[in-house]
């Protein structure tokens, strides 16, 4: 009986899959068996097939089971050809850029509902801005890079004066108690019951990143984070904390999760990219679903990440509050890059917030303006189109570059003295010039949202400029 060759179409009867199996099996065949018959070829390649892991020590057939154990890449995922609802708010004032990145997150076969923000402006996969229902499936990208990136404002007991005569103090204990900037830790490291999560343990790839975490707790990012002083108007008398209407010394904090969300972010992104193949123009997008491992252990690493910003925020709030005598009267918070179990048409949907305000009934919430526009203390009033969001600022009017080229360092000065505002750091990407207008922007959404009081920033800090964390 003859010698046998092994071909490929022999591999794909036999069942071996379309990977770089079929050149080194037919190579190693071709080279170590090529005398045997058919009959005795196929059985050895059966053999390995149904089990490839006790020939990984084997001289001959090793490399040809050790290249069946590699997972190999699914197929890409189609996108559909119809997109699911979706509704944008503000469409006048929004780049196609951003529009079309929607688009695209709508034909996910996992989409259930979208929605864009009028402060919308691109980014990586969802807009910023951008807002996503999706079935059982959680989106790395479509939280964004800095997870649970959020907004904090604690109302305080202060007199609106003492802001206005006595701003060194504030300017001094605001430099004392706050760091900004990518890698910054405090080298007195505090305890904080984030500190002591589980996660931090059973996550194997969340556990080296506990000693960032402790490092840089308490500290704030680069591009728009900041923290500032400033007056806080209540102007709704049936307001939740039972203030009386007027004006009070605000804090107002912008910043997210540190390095350790975007250590996450990263990781897990990659994940789901090797996963989750889409075409190129949805890459971004790529998702993980919730009954998988590695979807199980991005939401907790999320949730842990989200908490962790929260925690930050508390302790600058703490150390300044502290620092300036002052008891807290109120404070509002809330997450803008994150992704909630939520319900949408009786069922349980995962929606993605990158960039958006959640604007359930009755939830609170802060939307800030630029460094010299007013921000506002809002009220949900959980309009569904919107799957119960709002905006999460002004929105970029330019990108960071075409700022720095536009904006000269004298006009910045000048839009600074016209609105009495002090900033330390910062840079001409952050500038006034280089966000939409508020106004604008709460005009487009007054069905999402209602205005319970006003913040006007006072004495601003930001990182001396660099690259945004989110």
């Amino acid at each position: 009986m003859s010698n046998f060759k092994v071909g490929g179409k022999t591999l794909l009867e036999l069942g071996y899959p379309k990977s770089p199996v079929f050149r080194l099996a037919i190579n190693v065949m071709d080279e170590h068996f090529s005398h045997l018959t058919r009959d005795e070829a196929i059985d050895i390649l059966k053999k390995v097939l149904a089990d490839p892991a006790a020939y990984v020590a084997d001289d001959k057939l090793g490399k040809v089971a050790e290249q069946l154990l590699t997972p190999t890449a699914p197929e890409e995922i189609a996108l559909r050809e119809t997109p699911v609802p979706y509704v944008v708010f503000g469409l006048d004032n929004i780049a196609d850029g951003a529009i079309q990145q929607l688009n695209n997150a709508v034909r996910l076969p996992v989409a259930v509902a979208g929605s864009l923000m009028p402060d919308a402006h691109q980014g990586y996969g969802l807009p910023i801005g951008g807002v996503l229902a999706a079935d059982n499936a959680v989106i790395p990208y479509g939280v964004g890079v800095d997870i649970g990136c959020r907004m904090c404002l604690s109302i305080l007991d202060l007199p609106e004066q003492s802001l206005l005569t006595n701003e060194d103090e504030y300017k001094k204990q605001l430099v004392n108690w706050t760091k900004f900037g990518a890698g910054v830790e405090w080298k007195k490291r505090e305890a904080d019951p984030v500190l002591e999560r589980t996660e931090f343990k059973e996550i194997r790839f969340v556990k080296n990143l506990f000693d960032k975490a402790a490092g840089q707790l308490g500290t704030s990012g680069s591009g728009n984070h900041f923290v500032e002083w400033g007056i806080a108007t209540i102007t709704d008398a049936q307001n939740e904390w039972g203030l009386a209407p007027g004006n009070y010394v605000a804090l107002l904090s912008h910043s997210g999760s540190r390095g350790l969300g975007a250590q996450i972010a990263g990781h897990y992104t990659q994940v789901a990219k090797d996963l989750c193949p889409l075409p190129e123009k949805a890459r971004h997008l790529a998702y993980l679903d919730l009954n998988s491992e590695a979807g199980q252990e991005y939401w907790l690493a999320m949730n842990l990440a989200g908490d962790y910003a929260s925690a930050c925020h508390h302790l600058i709030h703490k150390r300044l509050i502290n620092a300036m005598g002052a008891t807290l009267l109120a404070r509002v918070e809330n997450h803008h890059n994150f992704a909630w179990k939520e319900t949408y048409e009786g069922k349980e949907v995962i929606v993605h917030r990158k960039g958006a305000t959640p604007a359930g009934k009755g939830v609170l919430g802060v939307i800030p303006g630029s460094m010299t526009a007013p921000g506002f203390i809002v009220r949900g009033k959980g309009e569904v189109s919107s799957l119960q969001s709002a905006s999460h600022g002004a929105g970029r009017l330019m990108s960071r570059t075409q700022a720095q080229k536009s904006i000269t360092d004298r006009q910045l000065m000048q839009v600074l003295q016209e609105h009495g505002v002090t900033l330390i750091g910062g840079g001409l990407d952050e500038a006034p010039g280089a966000y939409k207008d508020i106004n604008t922007v709460m005009a487009a959404q007054a069905d999402l949202v209602e205005v319970i009081g006003k913040f006007v920033p006072k004495v601003v800090r930001m990182a001396d400029g660099g690259p945004p964390e989110d």
